[in-house]
């Protein structure tokens, strides 16, 4: 059982990474910490994730007009997260999480339409702290358990990132860039996570995380105006400024191992919700959901582990965010607005325990 239980605990650790577009998830959720079968007191894993957003919906329908009209917003992402953990015991651990992020944005809209041009950002993003203990004693068996965790998100990252932005061909202005890029919330958040396994037999298994970030901050100090004057629409529907906002996902699934290869197929929730579950929900936000197929392999070399998860877009949701709905509510006309997503995301990376 020694093997299988490293096989799901991997299969719950790496698949760790958010967000495929404009529903701006940074955080890191589903990490499950190191199993207590093995005598390795720390883990560093590095998780390397890419996207592309460019299709565009509002609620579930795609936007294909954009795309053909040439005017989508294009969104490059890629982030390294390097995650440090140390065992305390067989059953508490705590880890240390900092994201590094490289992201770049393309639209024509954000320039007065003058042309297509980019934005950029890069830096480290919000650093996280998180506590783990498994419910059930591990020196009773292996077949099943759940652990629990409990942390906090800090403010390390930049969310006032500026940039270039075209007022004609040949005039600039500079202003913050677009929520979607920008490297942190500007919050202090609280997080729950909650992972699980069930081995059905020495090679088949079950697996489940559940991954809760809360924001009680209501919004940021960052203008949504890039470098402009503020409309006073936007101030009475409060998108003058960026929310700071709740996120979470939810991953479950099953694993087969063979030799030193565990494959794995599951569904992958995650949301950026419109409402929080503590404070305010004012500000500028695209709340949405992406519901993903999720086959990934992971490869066991004595300490190290190696892996590649590709999350691929079964739905995509925009929902009416609370700026749509003062709006709707000020001018009896229906609004919604829209959000660019990814068709997949590609997770590869390591961890070596020590």
């Amino acid at each position: 059982m020694k093997k299988l239980s490293i096989g799901i605990i991997v299969m719950l650790l790496f698949v760790k990474s958010f967000s495929q577009g404009c529903v701006a998830i940074r955080s890191n959720g589903g990490f499950c910490t190191m199993t207590h079968t093995d005598s390795s007191k720390w883990q560093l894993s590095v998780n390397n994730r890419f996207f592309k957003s460019y299709k565009h919906f509002i609620g579930t329908e795609e936007q294909k007009q954009r795309q053909t009209l040439g005017n989508e917003v294009i969104n490059h992402q890629f982030t390294t997260d390097i995650t440090l953990t140390h065992k305390i015991n067989s059953r508490w651990s705590y880890m240390i999480n900092l994201p590094i992020a490289s992201n770049s944005r393309s639209s024509l809209y954000e320039h007065n339409n003058v042309g297509r041009y980019l934005t950029h950002s890069f830096g480290v993003g919000d650093i996280r702290f998180a506590v783990y203990d498994w419910i059930l004693d591990p020196a009773k068996g292996n077949k099943f358990n759940i652990q629990l965790g409990l942390g906090i998100k800090l403010p390390t990252g930049n969310y006032n990132c500026q940039d270039f932005f075209h007022v004609t061909k040949d005039s600039l202005r500079v202003g913050p860039v677009d929520q979607s890029i920008q490297l942190g919330d500007g919050g202090t958040g609280i997080t729950f996570e909650l992972n699980t396994f069930y081995n059905i037999s020495r090679q088949f298994s079950l697996y489940g995380n559940f991954y809760y970030l809360s924001n009680p901050q209501d919004v940021n100090s960052t203008s949504t105006a890039r470098g402009g004057a503020v409309s006073s629409s936007s101030i009475q529907n409060t998108s003058n400024v960026m929310s700071v906002p709740d996120q979470y996902m939810f991953r479950a699934g099953a694993s087969f191992i063979f030799n030193a290869f565990t494959a794995s197929i599951g569904v992958r929730d995650e949301c950026l919700p419109v409402n929080d579950l503590i404070g305010s929900s004012h500000g500028f936000r695209r709340p949405g959901y992406i519901i993903s197929a999720e086959p990934g392999i992971t490869y066991q070399i004595k300490k190290l582990n190696l892996y590649a998860y590709v999350p691929v877009a079964l739905v995509r949701n925009r929902t009416q965010s609370v700026p749509d709905q003062i709006t709707t509510q000020l001018t009896g006309v229906y609004t919604h607005g829209d959000a660019a997503f990814a068709d997949y995301a590609v997770n590869i990376g390591c961890s070596v325990r020590f």
